[in-house]
């Protein structure tokens, strides 16, 4: 069974779920190819005991653009949650679920799988491009960041802070990456 690589992007209120609230969540399912073969997005309700974290407050006032992209058209998480493991299931493959920082990115969809729809398609693991930037670049993890990165493996896609755009963006760099690894 082939690989999908879901990129996936979110945008949160803080920095940990539960406390604060994954406020909207981007995939852009991938070939080893580069051929986009789907997306998802959803933009979520906050979680009721859950307040914005002050410092993530004050960046989001510096996005109004992106701010105002992720607060329209809310769902309950339980709707999200479930027609995103739904859409998952579609996918011609064994998904895998690539971010930058999967740590990060990870962290919230995880959470939200388990807490809303119960399962996590993806299991318990994630592929961190920063982690493997660092691997191909034979680098120091610090020196695997996206400004260390030969300009080769960027496609011109735009990086918005919107979910989707970015999980768009950042699945083409994973592609790249991954095409220049099995050179």
């Amino acid at each position: 069974m082939q690989e999908i690589y879901i990129s996936t992007d979110v945008e949160t209120d803080g920095p940990i779920p539960g406390p604060n609230s994954m406020l909207s969540f981007g995939s852009a399912a991938y070939t080893a190819d580069k051929n986009l073969i789907g997306t998802f997005t959803a933009n979520l309700e906050t979680l009721p005991d859950a307040s914005a974290d002050p410092g993530t407050a004050a960046w989001w006032l510096t996005q109004p653009d992106a701010w105002a992209a992720c607060r329209s058209n809310l769902e309950s998480p339980i709707v999200a949650m479930t027609r995103y493991v739904a859409w998952i299931k579609t996918l011609p493959g064994k998904p895998i679920f690539v971010a930058f920082p999967a740590g990060f990115d990870f962290m919230f969809v995880y959470w939200y799988l388990i807490r809303y729809a119960g399962e996590s398609p993806f299991s318990f693991s994630a592929l961190d491009m920063k982690s493997f930037a660092m691997a191909l670049m034979k680098s120091d993890f610090k020196k695997s960041a996206k400004k260390y990165m030969p300009k080769a493996w960027f496609d011109d896609l735009p990086h918005t802070h919107i979910a989707l755009d970015d999980a768009i963006e950042q699945g083409a760099l994973f592609c790249n990456m991954l095409k220049e690894n099995r050179k």
